[in-house]
């Protein structure tokens, strides 16, 4: 491993612990300052006051902003996230289990979504080809169509002709609304990106040697197209994260999305920032592994 591929990973290392440090801490301040209060459906619901102003204060709500935060980045040290009221539960194992089903869906959406790069290099080679007149105007109009859309179209397709299962914890719709816009725009990359590789001197020069053009395509053209690909690689895994939350509250996903937003919706403060923190985790890694393939792929991005 050289210098330079040490220090470019050290540099994406820290902008990964600045990214989480911030979405996590924003989120706990944010939540925080938010009007109402997590038990503030108890007392309107006529609950005792006295008895909502103990658990108040057995949760360490009743103190400074400045305190709890302190207390709670602290607590990070030790892997301790707090403790959700809504649940009466530490945080960490409740976040931790719906990440895995937010990251089993992810998985599973971008093996499917992957078929788009084979595709983008083939439209790419033959742009007036009849493919391309097909996968075109389809990958437009995905790659235009949010997640959440998508998803309630599936779920139509699913409940008027059976082909997909509806029920909580089903894989089908949830990970076909995440990957289908996904694959649409890796085939528009792939194709524009094939498209330019296939005018570089190095692989018009192999065409010109006598090679075949299937040769030349997909052993010349289709890695050099790869790297403009890999460059935007973290921000695709950064959409595929921020699509899921709306993904799973439509189709009742049990992930990550869908814990977070029941609490936002609950005020739960320390249940709402860990899953920020966990959110903010698994979307710096995907950026971190994304960034060290491009660099081992094109080592001039290491000077970024």
């Amino acid at each position: 491993m050289t210098s330079s591929l040490v220090a470019f990973i050290a540099r994406r290392v820290a902008a990964a612990l600045v990214l989480v440090a911030v979405v996590s801490t924003a989120a706990f301040v944010l939540t925080h300052l938010a009007p109402g209060g997590p038990l503030t459906d108890v007392l309107i619901d006529g609950g005792d006051k006295v008895t909502v102003a103990k658990k108040w204060e057995r949760l360490g709500l009743d103190r400074p902003l400045v305190t709890q935060l302190g207390d709670w980045v602290g607590g990070l040290a030790r892997f301790d996230l707090g403790r959700s009221f809504e649940y009466d539960a530490p945080v960490a194992p409740i976040a931790r289990e719906k990440a895995a089903n937010t990251a089993r869906l992810a998985a599973v959406a971008l093996a499917i979504a992957l078929i788009g790069l084979p595709v983008g290099v083939l439209t790419g080679a033959r742009p007036d080809g009849w493919l391309s007149a097909v996968i075109t105007p389809i990958a437009v109009a995905l790659v235009s169509c949010p997640p959440i859309i998508g998803a309630l179209g599936l779920l139509w397709l699913a409940v008027s002709t059976g082909w997909f299962s509806i029920a909580p914890g089903s894989l089908g719709v949830p990970s076909l609304a995440l990957a289908l816009p996904l694959a649409a725009t890796l085939e528009r990359l792939q194709s524009q990106a094939t498209a330019e590789a296939l005018r570089a001197p190095d692989v018009m020069a192999a065409a010109a040697r006598g090679l075949s053009p299937q040769r030349v395509l997909w052993r010349h053209a289709a890695p050099q197209s790869l790297r403009p690909v890999l460059g935007i690689a973290g921000v695709l895994i950064g959409s595929l994260f921020s699509g899921s939350l709306a993904v799973e509250v439509v189709t009742g996903w049990p992930g990550l999305g869908q814990l977070m937003y029941g609490a936002l919706a609950g005020r739960d403060v320390f249940l709402v920032a860990g899953c920020a923190l966990v959110g903010a985790v698994v979307l710096a890694a995907g950026n971190l592994v994304a960034d060290i393939v491009r660099a081992l792929v094109d080592p001039r991005t290491r000077l970024a």
